[in-house]
């Protein structure tokens, strides 16, 4: 059985440590006043910090509700608990290794895989169906949080021009992904072509075709798998109602982080927004651990541009990226830990 044991290198430091570098350099560039940063940042109230904590285990949680309904259809049996932590070591694959988009999505196929033989497609076919919901909520999210705010006169430029951008990159992404989905001949000529790119770069060495046939069985079983769910659309009415209630709590994350700072007024389209935006930017494979760098960029940007004292949104952006990076790594750190040890130990 292949393990998923982590190795960490000098990349693994020096690339977030570029990353926070960077952001350091864009605030004071653009004259932010790092101690008042900081003096802000010591006179947070405890208490609505602590509401921001809550509020990242229960986003987590409904996310890993919504990934277990739709395994649950597809007769994968998987606990509460077991589908909590498999999310947890997701996240922290994520954050680790430089390949946002979908290293947290293999690492679950494979803790599921281990456990119960032939489920790939099945487990596949979940994650997809759940990307394809995060993607639908987003896009929905782009368009209620720029209409709010273009009510509000505060949208235009750069943030508009931002905004319709991802937007429609979004949806024609989805719309791709569904016809893959839809369509199982591309599926298997992709594979195909794959594997047959990986025989030519390796002259010859890789003998594949083992290999070929088990991913060919597997991609027959998503295929199937997805036509379940075509046949039975009602069933994805509560996994798309958890993923509704786990993007509510991110966004919740963001605001009680602005109440612990003193500032209770900031307008929910201002979060909507700037999270939506950040969350279509963390999910472009940057190649950097721990996805230092550009999305604390761009959310302190946003949250200036549209309206927000630099210092302020600043503090914020540092407030808020210390649970949602820090913390859930050392969340993920201590799950992939126990369950290392669990593998072992039953072993």
């Amino acid at each position: 059985m292949v393990s998923m044991k982590l190795q960490f290198t000098w990349k693994t430091v020096l690339l977030p440590a570029v990353g926070l570098l960077a952001f350091f350099l864009y605030l004071y560039i653009f004259n932010v006043d790092i101690p008042k940063i900081i003096a802000t940042a010591r006179g947070i109230e405890v208490s609505f910090y602590l509401l921001a904590i809550a509020a990242v285990m229960l986003e987590t949680f409904f996310f890993a509700l919504s990934w277990r309904s739709l395994l649950s259809f597809l007769s994968v049996k998987l606990s509460v608990v077991k589908s909590f932590l498999y999310i947890w070591f997701g996240i922290f694959i994520d954050l680790v290794i430089p390949a946002e988009s979908i290293s947290g999505e293999i690492s679950r196929i494979y803790l599921v895989t281990r456990e119960q033989n032939g489920a790939t497609g099945k487990v596949v076919a979940s994650l997809v169906t759940q990307r394809l919901i995060g993607m639908s909520i987003n896009i929905v999210s782009l368009f209620v949080g720029a209409t709010a705010l273009l009510m509000r006169h505060q949208l235009g430029g750069i943030v508009l021009n931002l905004t319709v951008f991802l937007a429609v990159s979004t949806l024609i992404f989805l719309v791709l992904l569904l016809l893959l989905c839809i369509k199982e001949r591309w599926t298997l000529k992709i594979i195909d072509a794959v594997i047959r790119f990986a025989e030519y770069v390796t002259r010859g060495r890789w003998k594949l075709t083992s290999v070929r046939k088990e991913v060919a069985k597997a991609a027959k079983a998503f295929h199937s798998a997805m036509k379940e769910f075509g046949r039975a659309p009602k069933t994805l009415f509560t996994p798309a109602f958890f993923s509704v209630l786990s993007w509510i709590f991110s966004l919740a994350v963001a605001y009680s982080v602005f109440w612990s700072i003193g500032l209770p007024s900031i307008p929910w389209s201002v979060i909507i927004v700037t999270c939506s935006v950040v969350a279509a930017v963390k999910a472009i494979p940057l190649g950097v651990p721990f996805e230092v760098g550009l999305p604390e960029i761009t959310m302190s940007t946003l949250y200036m541009v549209l309206g927000v004292p630099p210092d302020i949104a600043a503090t914020a952006t540092i407030l808020t990226r210390i649970i949602t990076v820090w913390l859930r790594f050392f969340i993920g750190f201590a799950v992939q830990q126990w369950l290392g040890i669990k593998a072992i130990t039953t072993k």
